[in-house]
């Protein structure tokens, strides 16, 4: 709608400044007719005129593009520092310039015609899929691959802007995790207040390439011998991991980390103060709070423990995740179901069940046959 009105206003603007050059044009037609005398005669007049309006001091009403543009034409055939009075000589000065600068943006407005959308998208999007990816690269992928033939040049020139003080070829954190997720394991701790103003901490362990919750605990009063337990009944003897992600908290003691790496696991630890770069773990935190612990007040230790390893089930097992697609760490073997070819209509000879957790709270749903 913004577009629309623009055009119109630039189409209004255009007629406008049509219809005002050519009515001065045959005004100036129609003095070129008159003798010299009479044509002195008449700008001695006018002057006259001016000379009294400039004693008035009166302030004279802003020029339009149709009266710039004729006072810049006009100002060619005389001497006009002696005749401007209205406005500054660098004022007309800079409304010259300015219609230069459109006459050769006018002028220099053809050129090769721009590629395909489509293409352009494409550019983009092999650019973004490609980190490391030059101009170069890709107009060869494209020669070699697809069949055409495009400039290097062109190709720069459609290539997203990476953000100042990064190189092109750097990848960003969350891309390190997505490649080295099924190797790492992190960790993290969060508070929660029982009815009683008693301080509880969950301790959470997950595995950062499937997204699924590997072990859920909680405790009083965490110190390294606990958490150093709780990482040993997570983590199986025969894994496949190869580190181990957690913050700078006093808790994770040097201790610790070396029996970690007596343990196959090489400790990474997040910068001070940097919690984005323990991020997916993070997220999960905020789940259990958005999800579970906003909506009920644990009583006791042992209450806290049943709903946090509950909702760990439902979180492993039933809740749909976008970053995998969507998909779920630990589906079932029915999952997932294949699209079917109406996708608004659901199954004649199936019903969907459901299955309540903590309490009704999240519910999982699934097809079952209808009881005869």
């Amino acid at each position: 709608m913004g577009f629309v009105r623009q055009a119109l206003n630039c189409f209004v603007d255009l007629v406008a400044l049509s219809r005002t050059l050519v009515a001065n044009g045959l005004r100036f037609l129609a003095l070129c007719t008159k003798s010299r005398p009479a044509l002195a005669a008449e700008i001695l007049f006018l002057r006259k005129q001016l000379a009294f309006y400039q004693e008035r001091k009166t302030v004279p009403r802003r020029f339009d593009n149709a009266s710039r543009y004729l006072l810049v034409l006009l100002a060619r055939w005389f001497d006009w520092r002696g005749a401007l009075v209205n406005v500054k000589p660098k004022t007309l000065i800079a409304w010259h310039r300015t219609g230069f600068r459109l006459f050769w943006r006018w002028k220099c407005r053809r050129g090769r015609p721009r590629i395909p959308a489509e293409l352009r998208t494409l550019i983009r999007q092999m650019a973004q899929d490609n980190i490391s990816w030059g101009e170069q690269r890709i107009a060869n992928e494209l020669l070699l691959k697809l069949g055409i033939q495009i400039s290097p040049r062109t190709v720069r020139k459609y290539m997203p802007k990476h953000p100042p003080g990064r190189r092109h070829s750097d990848q960003r954190w969350l891309t390190f995790l997505h490649n080295h997720g099924e190797a790492i394991v992190a960790c993290d701790f969060l508070t929660v207040v029982t009815a009683p103003f008693q301080w509880l901490y969950v301790f959470v362990i997950m595995d950062l390439g499937t997204r699924k919750l590997l072990h859920i605990h909680v405790t009083d009063h965490p110190t390294a011998n606990w958490t150093l337990q709780q990482l040993r009944e997570a983590i199986p003897s025969d894994h496949l991991y190869q580190y181990l992600l957690h913050d700078r908290d006093n808790i994770f003691s040097a201790d610790l980390d070396a029996s970690m790496k007596r343990f196959g696991l090489r400790v990474l630890k997040t910068p001070y103060r940097s919690p984005m770069a323990n991020s997916i773990c993070e997220r999960v935190i905020g789940s259990l709070r958005r999800e579970c612990l906003d909506f009920l007040i644990p009583l006791t230790k042992a209450h806290l423990l049943r709903v946090v390893q509950e909702w760990s089930t439902y979180y492993n097992t039933a809740r749909p995740h976008m970053s995998l697609g969507p998909g779920i760490p630990g589906p079932p073997d029915a999952l997932p179901v294949t699209i079917r070819e109406h996708r608004h209509q659901l199954p004649t000879k199936l019903v969907v069940s459901a299955r309540p957790f903590l309490g009704g709270l999240h519910h999982d749903y699934w097809l079952e046959p209808v009881s005869a």
